[in-house]
């Protein structure tokens, strides 16, 4: 890495101080997180951010202390900017744009893809680049943050082409076999990472792959009129691939598959699977975006271990699991993505109204759906809710405990108004059946 020229040190010194009040406002689960505070802090990165463009050449690329820092700093303000509900800001972009270039890179490095799994990456792009653009057109945000953001989404839409390149030198008659070698990695790989014995799902798909084989002559794939298409090497490789993982799942079954060197990177990866995997069962509720940031810093720092793309022991031996790390780190780094992907324009301070919300139109919806018999006492904890949420609106918005409007008005106030309506059904609903019962009564003359 290059030194920091005498010229930045200033402005390095400032992004320092900017990241450690980040964390520290990270760390804060006491209060929820301000927007004013966020703000606060955006205003001093675009101020450094400046400095460093009038001291800085358009043409060169850099790479030293300040820009490590400085990426430090956008991830962890984009995922503030996630939290406080902005999603359609373009800040709230970095993080986003950050995660995919992490899976396009590990999907490039295995060569096992294809045109199905790069699509949603393709048009994610398209949308986070419309977010930017908006932005730039109405000078929401300065130049200097926009042309950075353009210049991240530029290079990742450069690896999704690369990508996309290297799948055109396929043939189109070997286009159905290299799909179906890529299904069945990915359900070895699956398979590697699970405990005990696999021998019942692995017989399948060995005599998938032996099936496969069986087609080549010679040791290649032949076309129609037995010709032999172009990229032959692609689907070799990658069937050869599949025949090793195989062996490796063989031989270390009973060793639980990761070699004793590489069990503690093994349980880390896991650990973090595990709760990351909870996370997108349960984030409505318990998730602040920011808390990815240690995650996605962990599965960092456990990346930079391989060398040349495997693990290492202190021997510089590549002890057996590899597949099983390979495909934990990935499947972690998907996880984060498919999270940060998945929040809502929701503030923090007002996500325990939205998910209440949620969940009583959900029962509401229920008790429609499916009928049967209910009364006013049954209507009443609905309505009481619903009441102690209407009250807690000032001149119809809510309003944060600083006395700022947080992100999320609409999304919340268009429930509130369809559980009011959900409500009022069912009344009508219930006065139909009381209504009916009466005509239906037989009157006799007892009753006259």
């Amino acid at each position: 890495m290059a030194p920091v020229p005498q010229e930045e040190l200033g402005i390095l010194e400032n992004v320092i101080q900017i990241r450690n009040r980040l964390t520290a406002l990270k760390k804060d689960r006491g209060e929820f997180i301000k927007a004013s505070d966020v703000n606060q802090l955006y205003q001093q990165v675009v101020k450094q951010i400046t400095k460093l463009n009038d001291v800085r050449s358009d043409v060169n690329i850099y790479n030293n202390r300040l820009d490590t820092t400085l990426a430090d700093v956008f991830s962890l303000l984009s995922l503030f900017y996630l939290t406080i509900g902005k999603t359609r800001d373009a800040p709230a972009t970095y993080c986003q744009i950050a995660s995919m270039r992490q899976i396009l890179n590990h999907m490039n490095e295995s060569a096992v893809y294809n045109e199905t799994d790069l699509a949603p990456f393709h048009k994610r792009l398209a949308e986070l680049r419309q977010i930017v653009q908006q932005d730039a057109e109405s000078n929401k945000h300065p130049k200097a943050i926009t042309k950075l953001l353009e210049r991240q989404l530029n290079e990742t839409d450069a690896v999704v082409k690369q990508l996309q390149d290297s799948l055109s030198v396929l043939s189109p008659e070997l286009q159905p076999v290299h799909q179906k070698l890529v299904t069945i990695r990915r359900q070895l790989v699956a398979l590697a990472a699970k405990e005990g014995s696999q021998k019942a799902e692995l017989k399948p798909l060995l005599e998938e792959l032996r099936k496969i084989e069986s087609t080549r002559v010679d040791g290649k794939f032949l076309g129609p009129g037995g010709v032999v298409p172009a990229s032959q090497a692609v689907c070799s490789s990658l069937l050869e691939e599949c025949f090793d993982i195989i062996q490796e799942i063989k031989a270390h079954e009973d060793s639980k598959n990761v070699g004793s060197s590489l069990k503690p990177i093994y349980d880390r990866l896991n650990e973090i699977r595990a709760e990351l995997e909870s996370l997108v069962m349960t984030h409505r509720w318990s998730l602040r975006e920011t808390d990815l940031w240690n995650y996605s810093l962990s599965l960092q720092e456990i990346d930079k271990m391989r060398v040349d793309g495997k693990f290492v022991d202190s021997e510089d031996n590549r002890p057996p699991g590899q597949y099983v790390l390979l495909y934990l780190l990935r499947r972690c780094y998907g996880l984060i993505y498919r999270l940060l992907s998945s929040s809502e324009p929701v503030s923090e301070e007002l996500m325990p109204i939205a998910n209440k919300l949620t969940t009583i139109k959900k029962c509401l919806n229920e008790v429609l759906k499916y009928g049967g018999t209910f009364n006013a006492r049954d209507l009443y904890p609905y309505q009481l809710a619903l009441f102690q949420i209407d009250s807690m609106r000032k001149e119809g918005r809510f309003v944060g405990t600083d006395g700022s409007i947080p992100e999320g008005q609409g999304i919340i106030n268009a429930n509130l108004s369809e559980c009011h309506e959900l409500v009022e059904l069912l009344k009508e609903s219930m006065e139909e059946e009381e209504n009916g019962d009466d005509d239906d009564y037989d009157y006799s003359d007892e009753d006259i």
